[in-house]
């Protein structure tokens, strides 16, 4: 599926290039900036990743406002400074479940999105009672977490960041745009490849280095795969017949132990009914900590910066995680 991996390239070099150009912690600086309590401090940091992961991904999401979240939570007293693990978990709930709306929002929507030949008006109208009810379920866990907090906070960063380069930062909105366009067929895929390519290797050839190649490999590996196991008569059809009919219930299990985006490659290979394995893997992400693979880029931030509370935020994601996913389930 070339079209699949040359957008999902395209799109993680766009990304790779407005991250290393500081355009996304200029933004959450600015916001934070003027926050007043912890209330409202958890909030901008949650729904930061909650509404951005739906155009630049929830990896990308995570990995920009994570650290800024833990460099945040240092400003604060001791007394607050407990809320981190708490605020990192929502972080990366909010993340996955912003990610769901749209195509952009993670690979495994970019890779159903294609595959199933869905119009963008179609995708967004599956996705968005979910995403709704998410939007509701994080604004009230924040609303709990904080009822009893209401001291005042400035925040104020010792260093600012900054916009390294402005013309940079048009350029990769300009191929923001054609991606965009390209995803919604407006615009062929080999065209969009060679302008990034063309446009990378003339003005911002380190962007290469920030690209997440394992990504790119798994999902070739993953369609090798499931290529050639689908035409063995015995294998696809004992699968088709495990997903027929419980295609949502068997994506969600899947991604449990199998991660949603290998499962949506799986899966997608025996079944014909998109919809409801597009729901399955995104409700998918919840749940255990390699249920979705951007849930480990935060715990690994957690991990490096308090190695001894590694045990508190698994057990905290864990169960958070399964209550989101218990309450959404019952949507579908």
């Amino acid at each position: 599926d070339f079209r699949t991996l040359a957008i999902l390239f395209c799109l993680m070099a766009v990304m790779a290039g407005f991250q290393e150009n500081g355009l996304f912690a200029v933004i959450a600086q600015s916001i934070l900036c003027h926050v007043k309590n912890i209330r409202q401090i958890l909030s901008v940091l949650v729904l930061l990743c909650f509404f951005c992961s739906m155009f630049i991904t929830n990896d990308v999401a995570l990995i920009t406002f994570v650290p800024l979240t833990i460099i945040v939570f240092h400003m604060l007293d001791a007394k607050l400074k407990k809320g981190l693990i708490p605020t990192i978990v929502l972080q990366t709930i909010a993340a996955n479940l912003g990610s769901m709306l749209t195509p952009l929002g993670n690979p495994q929507n970019l890779y159903l999105y294609e595959k199933s030949g869905s119009d963008i008006g179609s995708f967004l109208l599956l996705m968005l009672p979910f995403t709704f009810v998410s939007l509701l379920l994080l604004c009230a866990w924040i609303l709990i977490i904080c009822h009893r907090e209401s001291t005042a906070i400035q925040v104020n960063f010792e260093k600012k960041a900054s916009i390294q380069s402005p013309l940079s930062v048009l350029g990769f909105s300009l191929l923001f745009l054609t991606c965009l366009l390209t995803v919604l067929h407006v615009i062929p895929w080999k065209i969009t490849l060679n302008i990034v390519l063309i446009s990378m290797i003339g003005y911002s050839r380190k962007t290469f280095k920030k690209i997440d190649y394992s990504l790119l490999f798994t999902f070739t590996a993953l369609f090798i795969f499931i290529g050639n196991i689908g035409r063995i008569p015995f294998f696809h059809d004992t699968i088709a017949n495990i997903i027929n009919g419980h295609e949502t219930l068997t994506a969600i299990l899947a991604s449990q132990f199998m991660s949603n985006v290998p499962a949506a490659i799986l899966l997608s290979g025996f079944t014909r009914q998109y919809a409801d394995l597009i729901i399955g893997v995104n409700l998918g992400g919840l749940g255990t900590l390699i249920a979705s693979m951007a849930s480990l880029i935060s715990f690994k931030f957690l991990a490096k910066e308090m190695p001894e509370k590694k045990g508190a935020y698994l057990l905290y994601f864990t169960i958070s995680s399964l209550v989101f996913l218990v309450l959404l389930m019952s949507l579908s």
